[in-house]
């Protein structure tokens, strides 16, 4: 499979020069670590590089031509191979990849959702990989240069390729979705996520539902969650979908019907009036939503209950999401890659279900990107807190003083304690024996709350 002269013709305002010597290319890369020889070398500005700095090097490994913004034309007259100018050289690289997507023969599945859309897509992948040859993006390559990346690294051999989408402004969804043409698409749930630019639930789920948009124009089929009411009233008129969830009426419906003593799950699912049931190697009622989404799509492209369970037996912990390591006498999950409510809340009632230790505490940061609802949303932990039965609770961040006043206000019993810098929490943490307890850390990327979940790590070994 190549990307041939009439393919760079198509390219928006592409102008080629030395047409005579182009040579079809199977490798287009904007990162010289992986160029190789008869490569496409896309030159592509970011906010903390310059690809064009790049262009001598790749040619020296191999490039065979080079994919540059029209304005740095003049720089260049010293290039001895084809040179193809552009108004917008990351557009290209994204038409590029809908070129290449066109010519695969693989499915492609499109995943997105305010949580579990990483975990999801790793289920998801080690699933189908028990029936089909399998690819999918890599950590969580989600955005307007990840999902392009995703689509060029695609083999020819590959059946079917896995799609994550991800978002924090209006119309990222729709311009990545346009790139991959999916034939199937999930949206795992809808949550209060990236608030700050999309406003409202409204808003995620406008930006959203953009990938199931694109889908459906060509002809696939959508996977819906209806345990969700924004996606089940929304999609409430689409014939051409599989409904998955643990409430009312699904065509995949999952049950969870018990927890071993380290509190993993037994969950049980009903297809087509086959039941089946499964303990989850992974932790938490998210993950087995997740989990009961990958096997929405599974069944619908056939795979049998063999299949499934043996490759739900495979699944592995990712790290940073709810990735639980246990300890001669502590257990800590360390769910530190992200956060907002709903993952928040999730994480805490796991802490619940865990029968084996009886002391709960969690070490959590800020939650981002809530725009006005953060000072809301923080509060709201209080309650949920307290509900849950969580003895210890260390806070840091701005706006987790929030959370601290209210924790004061409404219960004296939990033992409560405010950091406002690293270097305090640290310390404390030093201090503090964490025998017979279950350890949550969590909190938004920037607040890098695997530092914590790291010292703990070496405290306990």
């Amino acid at each position: 499979m190549k990307i041939t002269l009439a393919d760079i013709f198509n390219l928006s305002g592409s102008v080629i020069y030395n047409p005579a010597e182009f040579k079809d290319v199977s490798l287009v890369s904007t990162d010289t670590r992986t160029i190789k020889k008869n490569s496409l070398f896309v030159a592509i500005n970011g906010a903390k590089f310059d690809g064009h700095k790049f262009i001598d090097d790749a040619i020296n490994k191999g490039a065979s031509a080079i994919v540059i913004s029209k304005r740095k034309l003049k720089d260049y007259d010293h290039i001895n191979v084809p040179i193809i100018t552009v108004p917008n050289t990351i557009k290209a690289y994204g038409e590029l990849a809908h070129v290449w997507r066109s010519k695969l023969k693989a499915k492609v599945i499109s995943i997105t959702g305010s949580n579990g859309k990483t975990t999801t897509k790793e289920i998801l992948a080690v699933l189908l990989s028990e029936k089909f040859k399998t690819e999918k993006s890599l950590a969580n390559n989600n955005n307007h240069i990840g999902v392009p990346l995703t689509i060029l690294s695609a083999k020819t051999s590959c059946e079917v390729l896995i799609l994550e989408h991800g978002t924090n402004h209006f119309n990222e969804i729709k311009y990545t979705a346009e790139i991959a043409s999916p034939d199937y698409a999930l949206i795992t749930n809808i949550g209060v996520s990236h608030l700050e630019y999309l406003i409202d639930q409204d808003g995620v789920y406008k930006e959203k539902s953009a990938l199931l948009n694109s889908t459906l124009v060509n002809n696939g089929t959508i996977f819906v969650n209806n345990d969700s009411e924004i996606i089940r009233k929304n999609t409430k008129k689409v014939s051409s979908k599989v409904t998955f969830g643990f409430k009312g009426k699904c065509d995949v419906k999952g049950k969870i019907t018990g927890y071993t003593e380290d509190g993993r799950t037994k969950l049980s699912v009903s297809y087509k009036n086959r039941n089946y049931e499964v303990t989850l190697p992974i932790y938490g009622k998210s993950n087995a939503q997740n989990v009961l989404a990958a096997i929405a799509v599974a069944q619908h492209l056939k795979l049998s209950i063999k299949q499934i369970k043996s490759g739900i037996s495979k699944l592995k912990q990712i790290p940073g999401r709810l990735s639980v390591q246990k300890f001669d006498n502590m257990m800590l999950i360390d769910d530190t890659y992200n956060a907002n409510p709903a993952s928040m809340e999730a994480s805490i009632i796991l802490l619940k279900g865990i029968k084996s230790y009886k002391v709960k505490t969690i070490i959590i940061g800020d939650m981002f990107e809530l725009g006005t609802h953060a000072v809301t949303y923080h509060k709201s932990l209080a309650g949920l807190i307290t509900k849950n039965k969580i003895d210890n609770v260390m806070m840091i961040g701005k706006l987790m003083s929030n959370l601290d006043e209210e924790l004061k206000k409404i219960n004296t019993s939990i033992n409560i304690n405010y950091f406002k810098n690293r270097i305090a929490l640290k310390l404390f943490i030093n201090k503090i024996d964490f025998s017979g307890q279950v350890i949550l850390v969590k909190g938004s990327r920037g607040m890098k709350m695997e530092e914590f979940a790291e010292q703990i790590r070496n405290k306990a070994a």
